[in-house]
């Protein structure tokens, strides 16, 4: 049985922010500019959509214009090519509707001199948006871009901002270089993907922060995409992504998911509610975690075939999935994960035989043909104390950056050394920062 969703009205209230008004709960969205803006406000609704596994309608208000939007479970969504008639609209015939593919700017042609009367949404092709563009009249997306324009960036952040809002803004300085740094890593973070994504996460050696830099790794692109991003401990057995997420309601696992495959097996009765009794939502950090089987006397495991069903269930209901792996190279699903994989990313502290593992890894993929991957893969290299070796550091970065695309390294932070649920909040700013550089990286090659 599906749910209907009520129907959302979006109130843009600037190139970088709006509100999300959903059956009496408001929601406020906040992006780098109006391109992140729109993406953040689609992906919202594609949430509401994939939520009651049918599309969702949303009314988009600025100012006295209004336009209709309807977005799809999968993302893809249709407009309205006028904006919403206010007075009249009983009396006029449904404006034309085209569907747009996720990524393409909002298309709206020439009005017609007559009533046009209504005609059916359209596939959503590059074709389409491009035909109506070159009418040479501007679209939504022109409307809202043209807000940026005119906008200058104001800092937020340090003595600039006190100096702008001592003065009440009469004088407002710039970002300085670190904020504009973070402000367009969080823009890297949160650029569109034309489809679901999968990140996989890799070192044979226990003890490299592999759960870790999942979960971190999650909760940075949860907190800056807007949700829609899932943790999944892939280990064949027993890992202990579950236990170092926040606690959750019940005690389910990816086992129980893949026993009940079934009740997803029509998309138009299952919404991502039915996934909720599955995973644990990480509410302050705006993403899921699918924990690996945790029954001691348990003697099933995860194999190939069954991370493959799960991961094309998945994907259906998330745009970033980032999987945590086993110390296994030879488990079968330990392989199919890296065979899935739109991203590797290597971990490993500043350590001798934690770095080995990871250099081991890496020639071991190169001969199992995951070369291509591995070019591409980016490397984190995580400080076990708070006095690394620093020499160590240098030479494991001189030799990543030579067999991966990328080096970053990441802090030591005492709020993780306990090895129970993450604090995130308790992170300190320094390691926020580092795992910014970590997300956006990636984000770069997805």
């Amino acid at each position: 049985m599906t749910t209907r969703t009520p129907e959302a009205t979006v109130h843009i209230l600037s190139s970088t922010v709006a509100q999300l008004h959903v059956g009496g709960e408001v929601e406020q969205v906040v992006a780098a500019d109006s391109r992140a803006l729109r993406d953040r406000v689609v992906e919202e609704i594609r949430l509401l959509a994939a939520s009651a596994g049918e599309p969702a309608h949303a009314t988009l208000v600025e100012g006295s214009s209004r336009w209709p939007i309807v977005v799809h479970p999968d993302g893809t969504f249709a407009e309205s090519l006028e904006p919403a008639a206010v007075a009249e609209a009983s009396l006029t015939p449904a404006p034309p509707v085209v569907t747009a593919p996720p990524g393409s700017a909002p298309v709206v042609p020439e009005s017609p001199a007559e009533p046009a009367p209504a005609v059916s949404a359209v596939p959503p092709t590059r074709a389409a948006a491009t035909a109506a563009r070159d009418t040479g009249k501007p679209t939504v997306q022109d409307l809202l871009d043209s807000r940026d324009a005119g906008e200058r960036p104001r800092a937020t952040e340090g003595w600039r901002a006190t100096i702008r809002r001592g003065t009440g803004g009469l004088i407002s300085p710039k970002p300085g270089r670190a904020e504009q740094s973070r402000l367009d890593r969080e823009k890297r973070v949160q650029r569109r993907l034309d489809a679901p994504r999968t990140i996989v996460v890799l070192n044979p050696k226990g003890g490299a922060h592999k759960t870790t830099s999942t979960l971190l790794l999650a909760a940075t692109f949860g907190t800056l995409r807007g949700g829609a991003t899932l943790a999944w401990d892939n280990n064949e057995t027993r890992g202990t992504l579950g236990w170092r997420a926040q606690n959750a309601p019940h005690n389910r696992t990816a086992v129980d998911l893949l026993d009940d495959l079934g009740r997803f097996a029509d998309p138009s009765a299952a919404g991502l509610a039915a996934l909720d009794t599955y995973v644990r939502t990480q509410v302050d950090a705006r993403f899921d975690v699918l924990a690996s089987d945790e029954d001691a006397a348990a003697s099933s495991t995860i194999d190939a075939a069954a991370f493959d069903r799960l991961h094309a269930l998945l994907r259906r209901y998330y745009r970033l999935m980032i999987i945590d792996t086993g110390n296994n190279m030879r488990a079968s699903n330990w392989i199919a994960a890296v065979a899935a994989a739109d991203q590797l990313v290597i971990v490993s502290t500043v350590r001798e035989d934690t770095a080995a593992s990871a250099a081991w890894l890496l020639d071991g993929l190169r001969e199992k043909g995951f070369g291509d991957k591995v070019d591409r893969a980016v490397t984190v290299l995580t400080a076990p104390s708070s006095r690394p070796d620093k020499r160590l550091e240098s030479r494991l970065t001189r030799h990543f950056q030579q067999v991966t695309s990328g080096v970053v390294i990441a802090p030591f932070d005492p709020s993780l050394v306990d090895g129970g649920p993450i604090d995130f909040d308790a992170l300190s700013s320094q390691t926020r920062d580092a795992w910014l550089s970590v997300a956006a990286t990636v984000a770069d090659r997805l």
